[in-house]
């Protein structure tokens, strides 16, 4: 279970000087492997708990009769938290620390769980979206910020890895094991949230022991101030990956928000487990291919993600207009492959061109365009969806995508071309 109990031997004391040990007793940490470890596992954690609510919008909405747009609004309140926090705290972590940081996010996780827990209407249900979007935000760059903090030189290009692959592995992990819980297991809305929690209280008692990766420096009232910044040596690099940015968050919104009614009102496939299995498709083979494409030029990782969204994309628009589930789902495949070396090339690029310092604020704007990305256009495509129906919905939101995509790649090729003698070393 993400956030699990490591042995004694992996810890290692604290240096007499740490300032987080009181005096006459030497705190116990993790060592940096062990840590680095830890954190992946939290992320992991914080993104499956974020995915598990998808399976169970449809039993959300068969219980208390709302539309599309409600579901997609319940969505929405969750990324505008997130983004809120983003937008407020993303810069927290390089001021007062990652571990008080990461502990916090957890304590207001543990928070939104309880309330999905006691949950029995909409307006609670959004309550416990808006402030687990909030823990998520709050987490996210701090989480980023110190797994490249603690990446190992031998393997320079870990973090980034991770730091891709974990968000889409965590999402598919909380939709399908959600989905599973909801068709198999008791109290099928109460039953994931419980077990979320308990995962919440062995991750904040592992993060106790987490080592301090950065220094307290002055200046958090002023980093609390709501805004995006990226230093000017940086703002080429990322304006370069925004394209594929929000060509493969657009599509991740689409299928956690909308993906398990696509399947119960396009295909007919009431399991929820396959409500879980949807998002999954997409987002398993996203994490795999983060894995299986590290150490691959970044140029060549971003050329292919781009093409496989696109072709992905306009695979499944045909599964859905020609009602083959099998060539549907043969698209979803191809279109996460897409999203993870869309992931990798892009996140992986941002944990290793920033500073120590920097690395907290360039992450926010990052997960501020992926997450805008992520809702805005679901939100569009629910309120859509009410008035015109889900099919047409769908072929129209991935047409929207696959365009995305095309743009990403054109965008990919006028900065190779534009810079032909600038060497593209940089690994993703």
């Amino acid at each position: 279970m993400p956030g699990s109990a490591l042995p004694q031997d992996q810890l290692s004391p604290a240096p007499s000087s740490s300032p987080a040990s009181p005096p006459g007793r030497v705190r116990r940490e993790l060592s940096r492997p062990a840590a680095f470890a830890a954190l992946a596992l939290v992320f992991i954690l914080f993104m499956a708990a974020s995915s598990a609510p998808s399976p169970l919008y449809v039993v959300y909405q068969q219980q208390w009769h709302f539309s599309a747009t409600t579901l997609t609004t319940v969505f929405a309140v969750y990324v505008l938290g997130m983004i809120a926090a983003l937008l407020v705290l993303g810069a927290l972590s390089d001021h007062l620390g990652r571990r008080p940081v990461l502990l916090a996010a957890i304590a207001l996780e543990a928070v939104s769980m309880v309330l999905f827990l006691t949950a029995d209407d909409i307006t609670v249900l959004l309550g416990a979206r808006l402030v687990q979007g909030i823990a998520t935000g709050a987490a996210m760059t701090a989480l980023g910020a110190a797994l490249a903090d603690l990446n190992p030189a031998h393997a320079p290009h870990r973090a980034g890895v991770v730091t891709g692959a974990a968000p889409t592995f965590g999402l598919g992990l909380g939709a399908l094991g959600c989905g599973i819980l909801v068709e198999y297991g008791p109290h099928p809305t109460r039953l994931v949230y419980a077990l979320l929690l308990a995962g919440l209280v062995v991750a904040a008692a592992v993060l106790l022991a987490l080592p301090e990766t950065a220094q307290r420096r002055p200046g958090t009232a002023r980093s609390l101030q709501p805004r995006l910044r990226v230093a000017p040596h940086l703002r080429a690099d990322l304006l370069g990956l925004v394209p594929i940015l929000v060509a493969s968050w657009a599509l991740g919104g689409l299928y956690l928000s909308l993906g398990p009614s696509v399947a119960v009102g396009l295909f007919g496939l009431s399991s929820h487990v396959v409500g879980g299995l949807v998002v999954t498709l997409l987002t398993v083979p996203a994490s795999l291919t983060a894995l299986a494409l590290r150490g691959w030029p970044t140029a060549r990782t971003l050329t292919l993600g781009a093409s496989l969204l696109l072709a992905g994309t306009a695979v499944a628009l045909t599964g859905v207009l020609e009602h083959s589930l099998v060539t549907a789902a043969l698209g979803t495949v191809i279109a996460g492959i897409g999203f993870g070396g869309s992931a990798l090339a892009s996140f992986g690029t941002l944990a290793r061109m920033a500073a120590p310092s920097e690395r907290g604020e360039l992450l926010s704007v990052a997960f501020v365009i992926s997450y805008l990305s992520f809702s805005v256009p679901a939100v569009i495509a629910g309120a859509a969806a009410t008035h015109t129906g889900l099919h047409d919905t769908f072929v129209a939101y991935a047409a929207t995508v696959a365009f995305l995509s095309a743009l990403a790649l054109l965008a990919q090729w006028l900065r190779a071309h534009r810079t032909p003698t600038r060497k593209v070393s940089a690994q993703a």
